[in-house]
């Protein structure tokens, strides 16, 4: 089998369930902290996970280096040690940079990619179409579309998805439209391997039930085992656990989409796994957004969030959240 289809052939086994899209800490210089980054990705590895994405939305993959985006993925990989795919992300606007990017990306040691529709040049279809292609031949890796109209404007169509799922480089969606009939509508017109990811934490269970195959999980960053708890509840027919779950978790996924990263970075600060510091032009949150996030964490509740946790740095008291200042906070 060439490379490609050896990395294909497996795609059940690790293109499903819960992934989580990391976040990339930095330090009071500003700098990656390649040390809590690594933290975060032991924390998934240790839920399980079938695969990390880094360098992607919650990464701030547009504030990043080229060099720090090579780091990450390297970090990523060794902390992974082959428990975990790694999925790095590698959107563009400009058809060359993103092509380059692959091929760097591929360097470092990703296991496939996430390619974002080209944000605001606001290209026709026939444009997107040929973006992609143009990246899939500058790279042997896998490629995930990732499909997020409410941040590119222009929308990966059913049509276009459906003609790149033909060829056997793309190997999934990640499907941030909201749109819940797309699984459905979708199935019939993709391989049986092409995997449809939502990117959408209030509805995953839902896109689940309507023929998805996963998330591409923010949340799952702050409460990897309730999640993974509600994807084993929907696959062992525990419906009614699977939407206690959902219902659960639901108020603090809308609080962390809201306002990511930021909102997962102040979360995982409190939790004592890193510094909530956001780049330019993101900034972190107001007193009013940390008071909905401390709401919604005491729906959860505190050993939820850390059951997995080895060394949390300190303990958290929801009722105190909107109240305190995490490690690094100057609001």
């Amino acid at each position: 089998m060439t490379p490609l289809a050896n990395r294909v052939a497996n795609l059940m086994d690790w293109l499903t369930g819960i992934i989580p899209d990391i976040p990339t800490p930095f330090d009071e210089t500003g700098a990656v902290d390649l040390g809590a980054f690594a933290r975060l990705c032991e924390r998934q590895m240790r839920a399980g996970v079938s695969a990390i994405v880094v360098g992607e939305t919650s990464g701030e993959f547009n504030t990043l280096s080229w060099d720090e985006r090579e780091t990450i993925i390297r970090a990523a990989t060794e902390v992974a040690g082959g428990q975990a795919r790694v999925i790095a992300g590698a959107g563009s606007n400009s058809t060359g940079q993103a092509a380059a990017w692959a091929r760097r990306a591929e360097a470092a040691g990703a296991d496939a990619l996430l390619s974002v529709v080209p944000y605001y040049n606001k290209p026709m279809q026939a444009g997107i179409e040929a973006h992609f292609r143009t990246i899939a031949d500058a790279t042997a890796l896998p490629i995930i579309l990732h499909d997020d109209p409410s941040r590119t404007i222009r929308g990966l169509s059913d049509d276009t998805l459906a003609t790149l799922s033909q060829s056997p480089q793309f190997i999934g969606v990640k499907d941030s439209t909201g749109d819940l009939s797309r699984p459905a509508r979708l199935r019939s017109r993709v391989p049986a391997l092409f995997r449809l990811l939502s990117g959408n934490d209030p509805t995953a269970l839902a896109f689940l039930c309507s023929g998805g195959d996963g998330c591409i999980s923010i949340l799952s960053n702050v409460a990897p085992s309730a999640c993974r708890d509600m994807l084993s509840s929907y696959e062992q027919g525990r419906m009614p656990a699977a939407r206690q779950w959902q219902q659960r978790l639901s108020r603090l996924a809308e609080c962390l989409a809201a306002e990511n990263p930021a909102a997962v970075k102040y979360v995982l600060s409190l939790l004592g796994l890193m510094r909530p510091d956001t780049r330019l032009p993101l900034v972190g949150l107001s007193d009013q957004a940390k008071a909905k996030v401390a709401d919604a964490i005491l729906e959860i509740g505190e050993n939820d969030l850390t059951r997995d946790e080895r060394n949390v740095s300190r303990a958290i008291s929801a009722r105190d959240l909107a109240y305190s200042s995490a490690p690094g906070d100057i609001s």
